[in-house]
């Protein structure tokens, strides 16, 4: 039987992190660990991930652009992967996968336990309804946040994910053409792919979204976050947080369903961190 491994399927997957924090959370863990970086385009995907089963793959983090498409991979989804219509972790058992989606738990905790940040009542705003912004609504709805409001450049699909999480009274969907007349939000997320290549138009977003107290937070992390973060610094956005301890707190999440450990976050986070922090202060 093939040896077990792991791995992070993406298109691009170069520039992932996920290598590097599952293997200090395997080595702080004490456990022997092969986790691979798989580029896989939408196209190549279902037959990538047979290959990888095949080679004694026995568990995987799957991201842009493929976590809507991972849902058809599986033959039992968690409910908040049903929910979210997107899978991000998929476990091996019984010759089937099994997928969850851990996105939403990890930006919830990263918000509330790392940067104690209360979201109940507060007015939400989410930009975008891809497979970033499904995996994220139901915690955000879960956490408590007052009015979560969905607009996203393809209008259906804000209505898609609108009608998804069955939420009328509570989760709508609005025109992105409407955005300087939807009011002040205390939380905005950016859950769009915007400024992550050429191919991809920075945002464009009114200042009128943005009060004293509005926390900003981007799914993003590094590059790709910088457009949206000064854009939250530049209206006056008291708190602004890309998506690093996302990133780790979900990969926790996977960690332990696959291993049965939870492992502490903060020593890679803030390993990770230190040298984004160097970089900003130098900027």
């Amino acid at each position: 039987m093939p040896n077990a491994y792991y791995a992070v399927f993406g298109h691009p997957v170069s520039h992932s992190l996920s290598p590097r924090i599952h293997g200090a959370f395997a080595q702080a863990s004490g456990i022997a660990l092969d986790y691979r970086r798989i580029d896989a385009s939408p196209e190549d995907f279902h037959a990538a991930l047979q290959r990888f089963a095949a080679d004694g793959g026995r568990g995987a983090n799957v991201t842009l652009p493929l976590k809507e498409l991972a849902v058809a991979a599986c033959s039992t989804l968690t409910e908040r992967a049903r929910l979210a219509g997107a899978v991000n972790t998929l476990a091996w058992s019984d010759g089937q996968w099994h997928g969850d989606n851990t996105d939403g738990a990890g930006l919830v905790r990263d918000l509330t336990s790392r940067h104690a940040l209360d979201l109940r009542g507060r007015r939400t705003l989410l930009l975008g309804a891809g497979g970033a912004a499904r995996g994220v609504a139901p915690a955000l709805l879960e956490a408590g946040v007052g009015e979560l409001v969905i607009v996203n450049r393809n209008p259906a699909r804000a209505d898609a994910l609108s009608d998804a999480l069955g939420q009328p009274g509570r989760a709508h969907s609005r025109y992105w053409e409407d955005l300087a007349s939807l009011g002040d939000f205390e939380l905005i997320v950016n859950a769009t792919s915007a400024g992550r290549s050429e191919h991809d138009p920075l945002l464009e977003l009114p200042f009128s979204l943005t009060n004293d107290l509005t926390g900003a937070v981007d799914l993003n992390y590094g590059p790709a976050s910088i457009p949206f973060l000064a854009w939250a610094r530049a209206g006056g956005c008291r708190v602004q947080i890309d998506g690093l301890g996302m990133l780790v707190e979900q990969a926790a999440e996977s960690f332990q369903l696959w291993h049965g450990q939870r492992p502490d976050t903060d020593p890679i986070y803030a390993e990770l961190r230190a040298p984004r922090d160097a970089s900003a202060a130098i900027s």
